[in-house]
């Protein structure tokens, strides 16, 4: 798209009944232009991470007064993030709606620095209700999401290539990647899950790298969400205070499924995990990773501690950020790597 014509005559200090004048409004135009023109694109961003062995930190926001400190933490530390709200972040949180959530983000966004990402629209929720996914992928893509993720993880093996395959096709009309997920990535739950040592020595609910081949070339999702020893946070009343346990990863598995589908993966349940195995992850072929659970639980402490104070939350949720950009996830100055 060629840059549009500037008015050439002088902004004049008059008032235009009823409109702009004609250079005020050519400037805002233009300014508009360069804003949308200088955006990441969310595709292009995640495979440039895959290719350069680094990865996309993807910050969840069950609380709306989130977004504000989690993006001013990304510009601080010079990475590149996304900032993104799960269907259960509404119905169990506070993030009100994902266009609550878009809102709020339009306020605070950095185009150099961030994206907007609609995370797990689930196909069957963690209270094992149906959902009408495919309304909630045109919500996102029509309040501005620039990527969606549609979660079909607990239908069988056909089932979730055919709900996977009609979220990306929808998405793709509008230009817009689409993730999923194959395997189970446990947590999410409204009962309790197995002891974490069984889930991981058993592999329980880890991605089938015979089955990943088929369903990225049969779905067309863009990225894929892998289970390799990593879980969610607990989302239950009684348990989502609950710490998570030390988790790891099958490093050998996740350069196996990034070789056999191609595209790049993506780590659910990044908080609690050793930054070891992150880092060894990242370099095996993981691609973004989200983070939720260490960065609510903060925010919810300060709430609980000083009896409601929003602003003390959001300075905790500031560094929290920090430091797991820069500490557990060594990705402070990524937009150099990313960009130049």
């Amino acid at each position: 798209m060629a840059a549009p014509t500037i008015y050439s005559q002088p902004i004049r200090n008059t008032i235009c009944r009823g409109a702009q004048p004609p250079a005020t409004f050519a400037i805002v135009f233009y300014l508009s232009y360069r804003k949308e023109s200088l955006m990441l694109n969310a595709k292009e961003t995640v495979s440039r991470a895959r290719s350069l062995r680094t990865a996309i930190p993807a910050f969840n926001i069950p609380y709306l007064p989130m977004v504000k400190p989690v993006v001013q933490a990304v510009i601080d530390e010079d990475s590149v993030a996304m900032i993104q709200v799960a269907r259960v972040e509404w119905e169990k949180f506070g993030s009100q709606s994902l266009e609550d959530v878009a809102a709020e983000y339009r306020k605070y966004q950095s185009p150099r620095h961030t994206l907007l990402h609609l995370d797990h629209i689930p196909v069957v929720d963690e209270d094992l209700l149906e959902v009408d996914y495919l309304a909630y992928i045109r919500r996102g893509i029509g309040a501005g999401f620039q990527s969606v993720m549609v979660d079909a993880s607990r239908l069988d093996l056909g089932g979730n290539i055919t709900a996977t395959k009609a979220s990306a096709d929808l998405a793709h009309v509008a230009g817009v990647p689409c993730e999923a997920e194959l395997g189970a990535v446990m947590g999410h739950e409204s009962g309790p899950i197995a002891p974490y040592e069984e889930i991981f020595s058993s592999k329980m609910g880890f991605t089938d790298s015979g089955e990943a081949e088929r369903f990225v070339r049969e779905s067309g999702c863009d990225w894929l969400s892998v289970a390799v020893g990593n879980i969610h946070g607990a989302v239950a009343e009684h348990l989502k205070h609950q710490k998570k346990p030390v988790a790891r990863l099958d490093i050998g598995q996740i350069k196996v499924l990034s070789d056999i589908t191609g595209v790049p993966l993506v780590l659910h349940g990044g908080s609690g995990i050793d930054k070891e195995y992150v880092r060894s992850g990242i370099a095996a072929g993981i691609a973004k990773i989200n983070v939720g659970t260490e960065i609510r639980q903060v925010y919810l402490r300060v709430i609980d501690e000083t009896g409601g104070d929003i602003a003390a939350a959001q300075d905790a949720v500031y560094l929290k950020v920090r430091e797991v950009i820069s500490g557990m996830l060594g990705l402070s100055n990524t937009r150099a790597i990313l960009f130049g």
